[in-house]
């Protein structure tokens, strides 16, 4: 779906109901079941849900202060009922949205984790977005590649069931379309055999969110979330792949753990742990085994979350008004249990609901300071390697002109609320720790594969805020 900002319409570009899956679902949903409504109400309820449409109005099953969510599924309110697990979420301008089938009663509502549906809609949809995304500044072929979804759901979705969620590795074609392997054996994600040396490629990619104050009484919270990448070419039609995940010694455990529908069984202890729950003893610690029959093209094998005992780098940002200025003081540090080289690392320093920066003095310990063309950003270069004292920082004074049109405004950074945000990336390191030892990677195919295993640490959303003004504060729920 698509909201257009300027004549504030709603589009329907591409849906689709299998009315099979419908019907199981009520056979297994039992006297708990919710039937889907029209494709206008529906889209009406999901829309008034992610507060799109009547985000004025309290409707106090969505708004109250004890409903807090930490996912992208939703219970969408309809005449029928509560449309449970509705799984949606924004990017670029898109609504992408499906309603996983929940194979067992919904009262009481089982975990999500428990949820097989969730995982493999996720999947499709992230496939959908891969597809469509790289068109999004051609309205043209952006029409043009929804126009072919439909054809392509039939063959990624056929019945209802997601076979192949690499949408770009299909033929919108329906003459191309391959018929049905000669092998039995052969599953349908893999839709094609390749020929030549096997070769296996692994990448574990950690991002890693982070809200710092600096006071007292709020608590800083970081949170970090994990892929693990791969692409195997292997012949045979059904090949069997084994890798695993370890971590060192006292490393804390992966959790909140999604593994991608090829894999062929999982040990159930590795799916207990929830990020929801506090650490105990008793929580699994690996190794994380995963065997699969790999689809012919690059995939995200699981995702996971981590509980890190503390961010890499820690922060302090003052910005006080004196007279006609302001007055910035930015302190960093990174910790010593992180690896101390970047291929890129800087903090920029935004001023909203201003004027162009008319003034600047300052003085920085370490990197160079540079000044966006619209004079409303400080980007401070740090570069690829902290100080040996793992410690940088820097001061300043500035005084800005008149503000105009074309200057930045934000509704959350007024008066001195204000914030740095961090941009970097430290290649071969993660911050649980998590690694793939490429001599337990066990394939049972003719040959002598190449393994390629790498690792990497990015920011996201890594946030350190004003301490001298009040700044927007992340709670956990009242329940956990």
């Amino acid at each position: 779906w698509e909201k257009t900002s300027s004549a504030k319409t709603l589009l329907f570009p591409c849906h689709r109901r299998y009315p099979t899956v419908e019907i199981r679902a009520e056979t297994f949903n039992g006297s708990t079941h919710v039937p889907v409504p029209s494709d206008s109400a529906f889209l009406k309820a999901l829309l008034f849900e992610l507060r799109l449409i009547d985000d004025h109005i309290f409707a106090e099953h969505r708004d109250t202060c004890t409903r807090i969510n930490h996912s992208s599924v939703y219970s969408v309110r309809t005449e029928g009922g509560d449309l449970w697990p509705v799984l949606a979420f924004q990017k670029s301008g898109l609504i992408y949205a499906c309603l996983p089938l929940v194979e067992e009663t919904l009262e009481p509502r089982p975990p999500l984790l428990t949820v097989s549906g969730l995982s493999q809609g996720l999947a499709l949809l992230l496939g959908i977005v891969d597809y469509i995304s790289p068109s999004r500044k051609n309205e043209a072929e952006m029409s043009a590649k929804i126009g072919q979804l439909r054809n392509l759901l039939i063959q990624a979705c056929p019945l209802g069931t997601p076979l192949n969620t690499n949408i770009r590795s299909l033929n919108s074609s329906f003459d191309d379309i391959q018929e049905t392997p000669s092998d039995e054996n052969q599953p349908a994600w893999r839709s094609n055999t390749y020929k030549g040396k096997p070769q296996i490629n692994v990448c574990i990619t950690e991002k890693v969110k982070c809200m710092q104050y600096d006071k007292r009484d709020v608590v800083d919270m970081w949170q970090v979330y994990g892929a693990v990448n791969c692409k195997c070419d292997i012949e045979g039609s059904a090949p069997n792949v084994t890798l695993s995940l370890n971590l060192p010694t006292n490393g804390p455990p992966l959790q909140d753990i999604v593994v991608h529908h090829c894999v062929t069984s999982v040990d159930p202890a590795m799916l207990m742990s929830s990020s929801a729950e506090p650490l105990d003893d008793s929580v699994y610690n690996g190794p994380y085994k995963f065997p699969f029959i790999p689809p012919s093209d690059s995939f995200n094998l699981c995702y996971y979350t981590s509980q890190v005992p503390v961010p890499p780098i820690l922060g302090c940002y003052q910005l006080i008004e004196e007279g006609s200025q302001l007055k910035i003081t930015v302190n960093l540090k990174l910790h010593e249990s992180i690896k101390n080289s970047f291929e890129y690392c800087e903090a920029r320093v935004p001023f909203f609901n201003r004027g162009p920066i008319a003034q600047l003095e300052y003085k920085v310990s370490y990197g160079q300071l540079d000044l966006s063309r619209e004079k409303s950003l400080l980007v401070w270069v740090i570069g690829q390697k902290f100080p040996k004292s793992l410690e940088v920082s820097l001061t300043g004074t500035v005084s800005f002109g008149t503000a105009g049109k074309e200057h930045p405004t934000d509704y959350v950074c007024t008066g001195n609320t204000a914030y740095v945000k961090l941009y970097f990336r430290i290649p071969d390191f993660t911050l649980t720790g998590c690694y793939v030892d490429q001599h337990s990677i066990q394939i049972f195919a003719p040959g002598k594969p190449k393994i390629t295993a790498s690792r990497e640490l990015i920011s996201s959303d890594y946030y350190i805020w004003n301490s001298k003004a009040p700044a927007p504060t992340t709670y956990k729920t009242l329940f956990d």
